[in-house]
């Protein structure tokens, strides 16, 4: 129980990652470059500095006191970072005024994190809630992953597991003992589009969920869908026929896409290449009537 992993968030009282009031886990590191993530601070498995340019005051205190000189300001006082020679070592974000600067993630034990979920233990009790596991993807810190799961069991929690499907399909095979419900993201069916929109292909991914469905695991298909994408007629037809396809599949949630993500990538010095605005309800609403009327699949929501 000494092992460490690097997590960037512990959200409480979650009540969109699972049944009932939660506490969620996030785990840094993920496979996946997903062109609309909603948390790209988790894609590398280390901390991160993370600026924010609008609140920064200009006093220069960070300057002062960073041991690698990532920070310098310009003639006309414009904040710039070398992040490559960042050593996250926090001392910036201690002294910056302005909370313009922020570490993100930092090393937790695996007591740590279960003294954390503990405390709202009464919440799970009485909404039927548990702990989840998120990222990232959460099978990247697999040791860490695996002994927290066990422990965690142990103590009788519902335990939720939210994944992308990219990995080894032993490491799923080992913790299903300890899982009631896989969050399983499908960003999408056809294969062409998940390498060119995640970085990889999805046949793992889809291997992976019917050796889950197979073994019995309780499923939750997680469905991202970004307006002129990934929701084409086509693919939204193979999310109703992987539905219908699927023996244990509890619900099929459709996670309408947000901008959300836009202002994470900036404060990491990387650029929103989608730039696309919220999803109109009624764009969400149709998506849900076509997928349904190819399936015979009941139950499928919106997140």
């Amino acid at each position: 129980m000494d092992l460490n992993a690097i997590v960037f968030d512990i959200q409480k009282f979650s009540i969109h990652d699972g049944p009932g009031i939660r506490t969620t886990v996030f785990l840094k590191g993920c496979p996946l470059r997903c062109v609309w993530c909603h948390n790209p601070e988790s894609w590398r498995p280390e901390p991160e500095l993370l600026f924010t340019a609008a609140k920064c005051s200009g006093c220069r205190r960070c300057a002062e006191v960073c041991p690698a000189g990532v920070h310098s300001f310009t003639a006309d006082g414009r904040h710039e970072l070398d992040r490559a020679a960042c050593v996250r070592c926090g001392k910036c974000v201690e002294l910056c005024p302005a909370e313009a600067l922020e570490l993100c993630g930092r090393s937790f034990t695996v007591e740590e994190v279960m003294a954390e979920v503990r405390k709202d233990c009464i919440f799970y009790e009485n909404s039927g809630g548990g702990m989840t596991l998120s990222g990232g993807e959460p099978m990247m810190q697999f040791d860490f992953l695996h002994a927290l799961l066990r422990l965690a069991h142990k103590a009788g929690l519902h335990i939720c597991l939210e994944t992308c499907g990219f990995a080894a399909w032993k490491q799923y095979e080992t913790i299903l003992p300890f899982v009631d419900l896989f969050l399983f993201d499908i960003k999408t069916i056809d294969p062409r589009k998940h390498l060119e929109f995640t970085g990889q292909d999805n046949r793992l991914i889809l291997e992976n969920l019917r050796k889950l469905d197979d073994n019995g695991a309780k499923i939750h298909l997680r469905c991202p869908l970004i307006p002129g994408l990934n929701d084409s007629a086509q693919e939204l037809r193979g999310i109703g026929q992987l539905a219908d396809s699927l023996s244990h599949l509890q619900s099929v949630d459709i996670e309408p896409y947000h901008p959300l993500g836009g202002s994470k990538l900036r404060q990491l010095g990387l650029r929103d290449t989608l730039e696309l605005p919220f999803t109109p309800p009624e764009k969400v609403q149709e998506w849900v009537r076509q997928i349904a009327s190819n399936s015979s699949f009941g139950n499928i929501r919106i997140a």
